[in-house]
């Protein structure tokens, strides 16, 4: 009897295997053990015109006089630490879970079966070593903190799993390679442990000593529907005291592509279907040079045709991701 042929599902998804919750943003000092929460505030300023004006008005001189005198009024969201602190706390949440062999939807029994033997077959080549030492390293490295990471004169990252207790000098990572495996190696073995079925919960907590009084970059929140009132600038808060979005943790943990086509020039970018990075307006895996998610998936599925194993971490990186992947 021939065997039916594979087509994608129509429906086809999976759940999130890194869920990180919503970051606290704290104030302390680095040498003291008693920290108190960065509250969102707000002022209101009075800037000056400094967009790029049409050409009518910036080639008159009377024109651009009148133009800059108007005041600039803005009202915006503030974060800062206190003028006594000099050290920026941040504590989240994370959960790793495994089963990912298994889609949280999907319309075809003969795919789901398909695509677990090549889970399977690469969790028993791979272990998920080297995913695992990824995502332990941008813990260690403290990505996570984006901005709040910039120009810090210390960073360190502590992450308590169980009975167990890391801490790492995030300055001694490579932000755009993953070498230092030696050095995470205990922080990996579990986080592989996780990705294999047994769920693991750690507490990370990041420490960047930025100075007496400096800001710091909570999320900012988006507002749709054309604003509310004169403030140009929300700040995300949770009961009033300055969080990250629990995305934007999530984005900085998964950010271990580098093998993308684009990596000499951009290094390591998120995972994600096309390698889009917003920031850049580019998506580094086009689906016409076939390294796209997609592409990769439907190669390996239907046409039985294997990624390269860097290709296969990426895929199976997109599975950790989650997302609704059918038809």
């Amino acid at each position: 009897m021939a065997t039916k042929k594979l087509t994608t599902p129509s429906v086809l998804a999976f759940e999130a295997k890194l869920i990180p919750s919503d970051a606290l943003m704290f104030a302390g000092n680095w040498e003291s053990n008693q920290w108190s929460p960065i509250m969102v505030g707000e002022k209101s300023v009075r800037g000056t015109i400094s967009n790029r004006l049409k050409n009518a008005i910036a080639s008159d001189p009377a024109k651009l006089d009148a133009e800059v005198s108007k005041a600039n009024l803005q009202t915006v969201d503030t974060a800062a630490l206190t003028h006594s602190t000099d050290t920026l706390k941040v504590d989240f949440s994370l959960r790793v879970l495994g089963g990912f062999d298994v889609p949280s939807t999907c319309n075809s029994p003969e795919y789901q079966q398909a695509l677990a033997e090549k889970i399977n077959a690469y969790q028993e080549e791979t272990g998920f070593a080297e995913l695992a030492q990824r995502y332990a390293q941008n813990i260690a490295n403290a990505r996570f903190l984006w901005r709040n990471r910039v120009g810090a004169e210390s960073v360190r990252v502590e992450v308590q799993a169980a009975d167990k207790q890391f801490t790492f000098n995030s300055y001694e990572f490579d932000l755009r390679s993953f070498d230092e495996k030696h050095q995470v190696a205990e922080l990996a073995a579990l986080i592989q442990q996780g990705l294999k079925g047994d769920a693991i919960f750690l507490k990370v907590n990041a420490f960047a000593k930025l100075g007496e009084g400096q800001a710091v970059f909570p999320s900012q929140e988006l507002v749709m529907g054309g604003g509310k009132g004169d403030k140009s600038k929300f700040l995300y808060q949770l009961d009033g005291q300055a969080a990250m979005h629990s995305q934007k943790i999530g984005n900085a943990l998964r950010t271990i592509d580098t093998w993308h086509p684009a990596v000499e020039k951009v290094g390591p970018i998120a995972v994600e279907p096309y390698g889009s990075v917003t920031n850049r307006g580019a998506a580094y895996r086009q689906p016409k040079e076939k390294m796209d998610f997609y592409k990769l998936l439907d190669s390996w599925m239907l046409k039985d045709q294997t990624p390269a194993l860097e290709q296969q971490h990426y895929i199976m990186a997109m599975l950790i991701r989650g997302g609704v992947f059918g038809e």
